[in-house]
């Protein structure tokens, strides 16, 4: 789903094992963290978090007049947030893809990332992303930003 109220209530009120949230836990956007994420954590469930590039607005190292949010036209202020996302990874030697695949995968309710590809260039692209390093220190300097949410 691509919000978490509901599947939050499903991971209390129901025996599911797995649920999918779309978008709703990125270097964007973090509501997941204020419901399902505990609950997927008090009731023993895991979450895979789908959409981590924001429908492509976090798929690559710069940001384009032209990207996409929520897979509308995103806003100045959302193009101004990735982008300074953007220059923060590029601060810490990593890319805006790295950091958008690794992000999710610090909580520990998160088992898995789902991306969107195309093609076989958007394929290797994710591939290098996934691998790229990420350093413990950019984490604690979106933190220190406001930009993202503290796990757990």
């Amino acid at each position: 789903m691509n919000q978490s109220a509901m599947l939050a209530r499903f991971v209390k009120e129901t025996d599911v094992d797995v649920v999918m949230v779309a978008g709703r836990y990125t270097l964007l956007e973090q509501g997941a963290a204020d419901d399902l994420l505990p609950a997927a954590l008090e009731h023993g469930r895991s979450v895979v978090a789908a959409s981590v590039f924001n429908s492509g607005l976090l798929a690559g190292q710069d940001v384009p007049e032209t990207a996409t949010y929520n897979y509308r036209q995103a806003s100045t202020d959302v193009l101004e947030r990735a982008r300074l996302l953007a220059s923060v990874c590029r601060e810490h030697g990593t890319t805006l893809p790295a950091a958008a695949i690794s992000f999710p995968l610090r909580h520990p309710a998160v088992v898995s990332v789902v991306v969107g590809m195309r093609d076989h260039a958007e394929v290797q692209h994710n591939l290098a992303a996934h691998a790229g390093q990420v350093p413990d220190e950019l984490w604690a300097d979106l933190e220190r930003r406001g930009l993202v949410q503290p796990v757990g």
